[in-house]
């Protein structure tokens, strides 16, 4: 079935080299894993492993194949695209409807019909009404049975998040969290730009929901948690960390395999923590610079030329009970 539903109609309940040691990551893991961006990543669950990279019009058999081995084994697949700043103006992006529009038909060309679309946040750029009416409407175009949403910083500007819930926020909980469960996978969408004073932060009334809402789980469920910035520390000098996600990590130290998903920092990045990976996706509106790489995020002008050779693929598996990830990253020509 084409068009959108309701997003949550479901819901039940200092210099270039040293940053990257200073918070965890290795200059090679930087360069290993920080990609230029793209259009949408799509995740494939099935039988505990989950697999990621970039779509592009370009795997359109292949893909449309794969869709259909994974159509007859039962499995999940899901797109995440993040960050369209539908509103943005200026010169590192004169048309960021036009790029959130080549996104929407990206997901529509991939030869399957995904399970359902996650919007990592920052939807708007201005969070006016007119910006969440227009960005509603475009992702009425996606072909897929839901559309489901987290808030950006983008999002929450002047109102505490107000006319994002009252956009997308039917059926949540609090500032707009909530969980869900479909295909023996459990997901937990949570918001973490709406206390903001330098980075991302959840607040005791969400950790708490986190603590009730797993309670009951078997810890060998797949866990997948969406997040607008990141819950681990990628760049905490630019505000890309929240403050507090260790208590939510704690938590979910017990199951077997645990995948997060985020936004915010328009670029492709992946950290693996025992039994937890951290997936950064791209975005659909401009670059921002790579951790360090300049004096604050901001968006990066390029010629359209470079930004279309920009565009990447990720392709990542894991197995129920490993620990290390399985990652290829190759840029698109």
């Amino acid at each position: 079935m084409t068009g959108y539903y309701d997003s949550h109609d479901s819901a039940p309940a200092g210099d270039t080299e040293q940053p990257a040691a200073e918070h965890g990551m290795s200059r090679r893991q930087l360069i290993r894993h920080a990609g230029w961006f793209g259009g949408a990543v799509v995740l494939t669950v099935a039988s505990g492993e989950v697999i990621s990279h970039i779509a592009d019009s370009r795997e359109t058999n292949s893909m449309a194949a794969a869709g259909a081995t994974a159509a007859a084994n039962g499995s999940l697949r899901f797109v995440q695209v993040s960050d369209s700043h539908i509103g943005f103006q200026g010169p590192a992006n004169t048309d960021v409807v036009g790029s959130f529009t080549e996104a929407i038909n990206q997901v529509n060309s991939l030869g399957f019909r995904p399970d359902f679309v996650m919007h990592s946040g920052d939807l708007t750029h201005l969070s006016t009404a007119g910006q969440f009416d227009q960005v509603k409407q475009m992702l009425t175009g996606m072909q897929t049975d839901r559309v489901f949403t987290v808030p950006g910083e983008h999002d929450s500007i002047g109102d505490a998040g107000r006319a994002y819930r009252k956009t997308f926020g039917m059926g949540t909980l609090g500032d707009g969290w909530y969980s869900f469960d479909t295909h023996g996978v459990h997901f937990i969408a949570l918001v973490n730009t709406l206390s903001l004073e330098k980075l991302g932060h959840l607040g005791n009334d969400q950790i708490d929901f986190v603590r009730k809402d797993i309670a009951g789980l078997s810890s060998d469920t797949p866990i997948v948690v969406f997040s607008h910035i990141p819950l681990f520390a990628m760049y905490p000098k630019w505000g890309w960390s929240t403050d507090d996600a260790l208590k939510v990590i704690a938590l979910l130290r017990r199951f077997s395999s645990v995948t997060c998903l985020n936004g915010h920092v328009h670029q492709l990045f992946t950290k693996t923590d025992g039994n937890i990976t951290f997936h950064s996706a791209t975005t659909t509106a401009y670059p921002l610079p790579k951790p360090g790489r300049g004096p604050a995020p901001t968006p990066q002008v390029v010629p359209a030329r470079q930004l279309k050779d920009a565009l990447g693929i990720r392709t990542v598996g894991y197995r129920q009970g490993d620990r290390e990830l399985a990652i290829k990253d190759q840029r698109l020509a």
